[in-house]
């Protein structure tokens, strides 16, 4: 296992993080979280201590995991500032990933048409839902 870093392509470091997830529709929507709304893995305070990349055998795929707790805890201690929104995100995306308690109602007021929209997605895959039209709900 090595630390992720930025010299590691956002592409290569998304894909490697959804290999991880697959299969597991919480984790697959916590990540999806994070790769879309795309703040945090361009971030290097973020990557560099909370992603690590797993050296893949030869033939295999290469897999990243985030450390949701301690990018909470990270973010809690203010060691990762952000706007309001990255902290809601964030939030969202390891609550979803792992069961980090988080106040619904702090986590998304005040989120914009984007990002609300990219909340609603994660959820609906979350709950096995990924294929439902915002629109329709169906």
């Amino acid at each position: 296992r090595t630390t992720a870093s930025l010299t590691t392509r956002l592409e290569d470091l998304a894909a490697a993080l959804w290999a991880q997830a697959r299969g597991a529709l919480c984790a697959e929507a916590a990540v999806d979280l994070l790769i879309e709304h795309g703040s945090w893995l361009r971030r290097q305070d973020f990557v560099c201590r909370f992603v690590t990349m797993v050296d893949p055998a030869p033939d295999a795929t290469a897999m990243a995991f985030v450390d949701w707790p301690a990018a909470v805890d990270g973010l809690d201690a203010g060691q990762l500032p952000c706007s309001s929104s990255e902290r809601q995100l964030l939030q969202l995306a390891a609550s979803i990933a792992v069961g980090i308690p988080v106040d619904l109602r702090d986590a998304v007021s005040g989120l914009d048409a984007t990002n609300a929209t990219l909340v609603a997605r994660a959820v609906l895959h979350a709950t096995g839902h990924h294929r439902a039209n915002l629109a329709t709900g169906r």
